[in-house]
């Protein structure tokens, strides 16, 4: 059984960001970047056409404790969410976690994700103490891939999405 990842009192920071848990004020935030077309779609899920389904969605990441929200220090504003998932039937080590990551399309292309990205590795090895993350990609989705390379990930293998 894998250890339970609680994410509710964790805030990890870099020069750009701020992640943290998620809050019920955050809804504006979070629908402002799931409603726009093209972005849940790059992470396998298609954009939020209601606050009511990003509401649900929220409340999800309240209740299970896995995703942190991606916050700009700039702007203040919660601009993605970065979740650190059980799930990973391939490798059945009780420590290995799958991360999977969104950002705000306002945001694509200046090296936030990476910066996200390596943070949350160190967190989990460091501090959380796991022996492995595991995270998957849209082959279409390059700018993704890119992410991966830059933090380290190699590539395993393709597998098909249903």
């Amino acid at each position: 059984m894998p250890p339970i990842i609680d994410i509710s009192n964790t805030i990890l920071t870099t020069d750009r960001l701020i992640l943290r848990p998620f809050f019920e004020n955050d809804l504006e935030d979070f629908y402002t970047y799931a409603s726009v077309p093209g972005v849940g779609e790059m992470a396998g899920w298609r954009h939020h056409e209601t606050r009511e389904k990003s509401s649900a969605i929220l409340k999800g990441f309240l209740e299970e404790k896995e995703v942190l929200a991606i916050v700009h220090k700039g702007s203040g504003k919660v601009i993605g969410s970065l979740g650190i998932h059980a799930g990973n039937d391939e490798i059945n080590t009780p420590t290995v976690r799958e991360i999977g990551y969104v950002l705000s399309r306002d945001y694509w292309g200046q090296g936030l994700m990476p910066e996200a990205v390596h943070e949350v590795i160190r967190h989990c090895f460091e501090d959380l103490k796991l022996d492995a993350l595991t995270v998957g990609h849209f082959t279409e989705n390059r700018p993704s891939r890119r992410v991966l390379e830059k933090c380290g990930f190699r590539f395993l293998k393709h597998k098909k999405y249903l």
